[in-house]
């Protein structure tokens, strides 16, 4: 079963328990904003103003999203639309992804749990001398912090026109490139192009899975299962700012927090839910 599956069959189970909110609307950044890192991403809101973030780049999801009729995912079934993620492809896909997020952030609420702040934005990995760091995603701007470090660095890309070897590092197009790795810093997007599967399996020898970004806050425990070692993601902490910032096409990172999620520090979806 996918990762999707389950965070669905999760869901489900936690619609059983206690009534869920609805969708109060989607957001979108400016189309102007695309390249920038203010416009990668788009919001699915709930009621409450629970925010569920996903990535919107691959493919020509940007573009279908801006000709989504909105409108129509106003006052919807929060839980249907998350179906999405794991039924349909392409913006669908993309949007259900928000939902699901959405699901979990409020589902957290509701339980009193709150992940713990990360210590950093390369995934806790510690990279030292003598480490083989796989990357999953080109992090421009971390990618010399952990060069500088003295650690070997391979970044996986699907951008051809990033392959190469650069200074202390080298970027491919092969997953196989991970199997030497012991510790893997993955991009989230990897839960929306159905390739974390392909990637896991060229990542028996890490010692360390951390997979982050704002796409990353979704319910954790089929993650966990199959050996993620650190989940870091975005929670919007003043709902109508982080609204206000996104439609304006600028940085929301004053009104958001970054967690860092680790299995001994997850209580579990079974725990959480007794807590409703």
């Amino acid at each position: 079963m996918s990762v999707a599956s389950e965070v669905v069959g999760l869901l489900e189970r936690l619609a059983a328990a206690a009534p869920m909110p609805r969708v109060r609307g989607l957001h979108l950044p400016p189309a102007d904003k695309r390249g920038e890192k203010e416009g990668e991403f788009c919001a699915l809101e709930l009621d409450g103003g629970v925010m569920g973030l996903s990535y919107m780049l691959l493919g020509d999801t940007r573009e279908r999203l801006a000709e989504l009729d909105a409108t129509g995912l106003r006052n919807a079934d929060a839980l249907q639309v998350a179906r999405w993620y794991a039924t349909e492809a392409g913006v669908r896909r993309t949007v259900g992804f928000a939902a699901a997020n959405a699901l979990c952030r409020w589902f957290f609420d509701r339980a009193g749990f709150v992940p713990d702040a990360s210590r950093d934005s390369i995934g806790e990995l510690d990279p030292a001398p003598g480490d083989r760091i796989g990357m999953i995603g080109h992090f421009g701007r971390l990618i010399e912090r952990i060069v500088a470090t003295g650690a070997e660095l391979t970044v996986i890309e699907l951008r051809a026109d990033l392959v190469g070897d650069y200074p202390g590092y080298r970027v491919t197009l092969d997953p196989g490139a991970l199997a030497g790795c012991n510790k893997v810093l993955s991009t989230s997007t990897v839960l929306l192009n159905d390739s974390l599967e392909a990637i896991l399996a060229n990542c028996r020898a890490a010692r360390y899975f951390a997979m982050v970004g704002p796409g990353a806050g979704g319910l954790p425990d089929p993650l966990f299962a199959r050996g993620v070692t650190l989940l870091g993601g975005t929670r919007a902490t003043d709902p109508d700012a982080f609204r206000a910032a996104l439609l304006a096409g600028e940085s929301w990172s004053l009104h958001t927090s970054k967690f860092a999620l680790a299995p001994t520090a997850y209580p579990g979806f079974e725990a959480l839910l007794t807590r409703l």
